[in-house]
């Protein structure tokens, strides 16, 4: 169950699965961007599926995986998984989803 002001280790966050608000499994989450002034999560790392790379059209590198960083306030719920209040095609026209490649 999901409660809002329960700290969470970050580490145990890392590779739960991530499903839009629509049902799609879109990869894991694999990381996120701390503002060191005040010591706030503002984004997190999301390791994209192949079925998902497909859909937003992007190409997955030779070695690696493609992450995209999404805003905190994306995410609906922590639970088992973990679910984002947007819908795949949501994500599509996104203009704060950034795509980097990990290596």
């Amino acid at each position: 169950m999901f409660v809002r002001d329960q700290l969470v280790e970050i580490g145990r966050l890392n590779w739960k699965k991530v499903d839009t608000s629509d049902g799609v499994t879109i990869g894991e989450l694999q990381g996120a961007d701390v503002e060191t002034e005040n010591w706030q999560v503002t984004h997190v790392h999301i390791g994209l599926n192949d079925k998902t790379l497909k859909e937003l059209g992007l190409r997955k590198p030779y070695l690696g995986r493609v992450l995209i960083c999404l805003p905190v306030d994306t995410i609906r719920a922590v639970n088992e998984i973990i679910t984002l209040k947007k819908t795949l095609s949501e994500l599509k026209i996104n203009k704060e989803c950034k795509e980097f490649s990990v290596k």
